[in-house]
């Protein structure tokens, strides 16, 4: 078991509802198509799929898939969706947990990587992925930029939703590494609000390209994102390709 938060069931019946945005064709079209372009003709391994919004259309785009994922409130909601046979869930963590075969591609998005919350953990994960890869696959991460620029001296807390049913905000320990989400969420119209957070261990792409180097790989693309924008200092994300020497 890694340091991971464990999703509870609660969180998981309600994502799919609170994540409808990212389901949507706008966002799933070309993080899809990237995907199955790198996967070939290859099988492919996703980290935390959680309630399957990537895996089931790459799935259903005619990519084989298997998933890993921590949580099994997450997994017991992809289930309900498409059975064992079709898409094969291991429950375990993505840092350790491993499953038969090898796969042209392993992927891990939606920032998940920052689940993990120290940088040995992190560092397990790219081996993880690596041990999976057939020789020429790649590995793929979505990750935010860190968004430090916006702090000021001596705050600590940036916003980055404010809408009528949402107000997210996150605070950060710069010495650890440490990013906490904070979640004010309105649930219904009696004005009352539901209160969350989480807690994530944030990376620099540089970091990452280390960690990958430990785990042999080599990186071979940085985008802004799945549209294959150019990466640049004032990118909010980036999408991570390394590859496993043939």
């Amino acid at each position: 078991m890694t340091s991971s938060e464990l999703w509870t069931r609660a969180t998981a019946d309600r994502y799919d509802s609170e994540e409808h945005e990212m389901s949507s064709a706008v966002v799933l079209g070309p993080t899809i198509g990237f995907l199955a372009e790198l996967a070939g003709d290859g099988p492919a391994l996703e980290f935390a799929i959680g309630t399957g919004r990537v895996g089931i259309p790459l799935r259903e785009r005619g990519v084989p898939v298997v998933g890993i994922e921590l949580s099994e409130h997450m997994a017991a909601v992809l289930r309900h969706k498409i059975d064992e046979d079709t898409l094969p869930v291991t429950i375990g963590d993505m840092a350790t947990t491993t499953v038969p075969g090898t796969f042209t591609l392993v992927y891990l998005v939606y920032n998940t990587i920052t689940n993990l919350l120290t940088q040995d953990e992190q560092v397990e994960c790219f081996r993880n992925a690596a041990r999976h890869l057939t020789p020429g696959g790649r590995f793929v991460i979505e990750l935010g930029v860190p968004p430090l620029r916006f702090l000021p001296p001596r705050q600590v807390a940036v916003p980055f939703d404010v809408s009528e049913r949402h107000l997210g905000f996150d605070t950060f320990d710069l010495v650890e590494q440490i990013l906490v989400s904070h979640h004010l969420t309105r649930d219904g119209d009696d004005g009352r609000y539901r209160r969350s957070s989480s807690r994530h261990r944030y990376a620099w792409p540089a970091e990452l390209d280390l960690m990958a180097r430990i785990a042999g790989l080599e990186l071979e693309l940085r985008i802004a994102d799945w549209d294959r924008a150019p990466f640049t200092q004032d990118s909010a994300k980036h999408i991570s390709v390394w590859r496993k020497p043939a």
